[in-house]
């Protein structure tokens, strides 16, 4: 593992919220195996346990993992306790409700960014803040979009039809999901802009986010994406014909070199790899389990066209894991599927 100089000293808190999604939970992991200590906001202390008696026992043990409960992120003052004493943090949760009616969900994950955002600004500890942000806040990954995104890609489609209730009711949720995370970003630089805060802000924007899973919550999560696809349950995927693979590992490993790198400031960095389809995946997962019996191809896939340059976030890769680019889509599919039969196993 790469050790470069940090902006903050190892043994600094980090605040991760949203800790129980698949994405805080490698985030998280990723600071204490770096040496940090990590406080991550639940909703439910009795729900979120298991990260305390099970994935981070031993952090947790020794004083270096600890759980707050936020249990409404669009609450006033709802992150204030949460935010003290702490060097940097990880701003990953968001609305996740998939909810049609963008009044339940866009405003509050605005409110969630910008409450989080100034409670941070009232505390002098924070140095370092990452927001996690997708690339529908960018733009919709849809064939036939040719779409370059670049520091000033929003995706304005989505928010139009989230608020018009335009789109088709197969997809409404998850346009109105795509308005909230554009919305939410938008209100992050805004933030920036007018503020001016004592601290770095960065932006992390994955997308299809695949790979190792730490609990089982994962498989019965909304992005369980390979599950669904093992078990042929088609309700979500066939709303996606194409996309973009991202690891969940070097998701993690981009909000660490987001907080950790002195020369990453006010960074829209976009996490998307290799351009798929299912039927990639599939034919990955015949070749690694050749007795098993997946689902026929899929129709209707096409490989993405949307661009973007990943120039600085290949370099963050080197720089801060040692890795020369993004991981492949092969090995995040084969650490998805073994980590999916191991904890199927356990349950």
């Amino acid at each position: 593992m790469s050790n470069p100089q940090a902006t903050i000293p190892k043994g600094s808190w980090v605040l991760v919220t949203g800790a129980t999604g698949n994405v805080a939970t490698q985030v998280a992991k990723q600071f204490l195996e770096r040496g940090y200590k990590v406080r991550g906001t639940v909703r439910d202390l009795a729900k979120a346990s298991w990260l305390v008696t099970d994935v981070f026992k031993p952090q947790a043990d020794r004083g270096d993992f600890e759980l707050i409960v936020v249990p409404d992120l669009a609450a006033d003052h709802a992150f204030d306790d949460a935010v003290k004493g702490v060097s940097a943090i990880a701003h990953v949760a968001s609305v996740v409700t998939f909810s049609p009616d963008p009044n339940e969900v866009i405003p509050q994950t605005v409110k969630g960014a910008t409450g989080i955002l100034e409670a941070a600004l009232n505390e002098p500890s924070v140095r370092e803040f990452v927001y996690t942000s997708s690339v529908v806040a960018a733009t919709l990954v849809v064939p036939g979009n040719t779409t370059h995104v670049d520091e000033n890609t929003y995706n304005e489609t989505a928010i139009e039809l989230a608020w018009s209730k335009a789109a088709p009711e197969a997809v409404r949720g998850a346009i109105v999901y795509s308005a909230s995370k554009a919305e939410a970003e938008k209100a992050v630089w805004e933030f920036v802009r007018q503020r001016k805060p004592h601290f770095t802000v960065n932006a992390v924007g994955p997308s299809h986010i695949l790979g190792e899973q730490l609990h089982r919550s994962h498989l019965q999560s909304n992005g369980a994406w390979l599950k669904m696809l093992v078990d042929g349950d088609l309700s979500d995927l066939q709303n996606y014909n194409t996309l973009f693979n991202i690891d969940v590992k070097d998701v993690g490993l981009l909000h660490v070199a987001a907080v950790l790198d002195g020369e990453v400031k006010n960074k829209r960095l976009q996490a998307w790899a290799q351009g798929c389809t299912w039927n990639d995946i599939l034919a990955i997962l015949r070749g690694l389990y050749p007795d098993r019996k997946f689902i026929d191809d899929l129709p209707g896939q096409e490989r993405p066209s949307v661009t973007s340059d990943f120039t600085l976030q290949i370099e963050l890769l080197k720089k801060w894991g040692g890795q020369e680019g993004w991981r492949t889509l092969e090995q995040t599919v084969e650490d998805n599927m073994k980590s999916l039969l191991e904890l199927e196993a356990k349950a």
